[in-house]
């Protein structure tokens, strides 16, 4: 597996990471414990080395499930998480309960996130969505004073826009942003793209496969379980999955001249926009990593990379991303 930097960091992390979440958290079935540490095992065999989970993940039983998986391998891999939820009593962070990235709600989440993931530093610690009520400033100040006392290595944001990207990096430097980023969903690239670059903080790109629909393998027939986000989201109603299909044929027509899948030719795409871009498809099944893997063989083309933009171009995608 190929290897990245994030942006200007020294952070380097394979070409691809891999999101952990449904393998505790997101729709049923949720993995087997046994199962998904022998398959987050097998990740680190085929050189993945970055790992991205949260506490709000479970709650908390991500985290967990990472750390005891990734123990072994201290050292030799990256685990990002995040703060920035409220804590339901008893019932752990929630999104349903609103957002805190207070000062000391970022600092005793990162204490219990330490010990779940059984590691001294937190490698990348994210804000998992922009706060409303407390400054960003404020916001990188705490995860500049973690820093400082060594118990996390970088900063990162998540679905921040430019102008917040740009005051936090001004309290604390930036190694990442987290944003949502496919062939198909495409509205950072006005302004927050340029912001990145501009301040050499890294991307990495969530639901890089369309939350699955860029792999080809979903068609207007697909049943999802209540518990799984697809099945209240405006792009996987029938008609909308039907209407996408011009997505999926154009993937198609451009895999076929590299022996690939569409799934392999999105997420080519994504690592052919820029050297600091670093998805993080989420799988459960081997063979959908090694699929995905991959993709950092395939070189895509100028000749493909505008095909693929002037088709893109007379798209109009159906359905909200949310």
């Amino acid at each position: 597996m190929q290897k990245r930097k994030l942006g200007n960091s020294n952070l380097e992390v394979s070409a691809l990471g891999l999101g952990c979440m449904r393998m505790t958290h997101g729709d049923a079935p949720v993995g087997d414990r046994h199962e998904m540490i022998e398959f987050l095992h097998k990740a680190v065999d085929r050189g993945i080395t970055f790992f991205d989970t949260a506490e709000v993940y479970g709650p908390f039983t991500n985290e967990d499930l990472v750390g005891e998986a990734l123990e072994p391998f201290r050292g030799q891999v990256v685990i990002a998480t995040k703060f920035g939820f409220k804590h339901a009593p008893g019932k752990g962070p929630s999104p349903a309960t609103g957002l805190d990235s207070r000062p000391e709600q970022i600092k005793w989440v990162a204490e219990q996130s330490l010990k779940r993931l059984r590691v001294e530093a937190i490698d990348l610690f994210y804000q998992h969505r922009p706060d409303p009520n407390v400054p960003i400033e404020d916001v990188a100040g705490a995860v500049k004073d973690l820093i400082q006392e060594g118990k996390v290595k970088h900063f990162g944001l998540s679905e921040s826009n430019a102008e917040t990207i740009r005051r936090a990096h001004a309290v604390q430097p930036v190694t990442a942003l987290q944003s949502e980023y496919s062939i198909w969903w495409r509205a950072i690239e006005k302004s927050i793209l340029p912001t990145c670059e501009e301040l050499g903080i890294g991307l990495v790109p969530y639901s890089p496969l369309g939350r699955g629909y860029l792999t080809g393998k979903i068609d207007e027939n697909a049943t999802f379980d209540p518990s799984d986000i697809r099945s209240r989201n405006p792009r996987f109603t029938p008609e909308a999955i039907r209407a996408n299909r011009a997505v999926i044929d154009l993937l198609e027509r451009i895999g076929a001249q590299h022996n690939a899948t569409p799934a392999q030719i999105a997420l080519a795409w994504l690592l052919a926009q820029k050297p600091w871009i670093v998805p993080i498809p989420g799988s459960r099944k081997l063979e959908r990593l090694d699929e995905n893997n991959g993709a950092a063989d395939i070189e895509l083309t100028s000749e493909d990379l505008r095909e693929i933009d002037d088709a893109m171009s007379t798209i109009s995608v159906v359905g909200d991303r949310y």
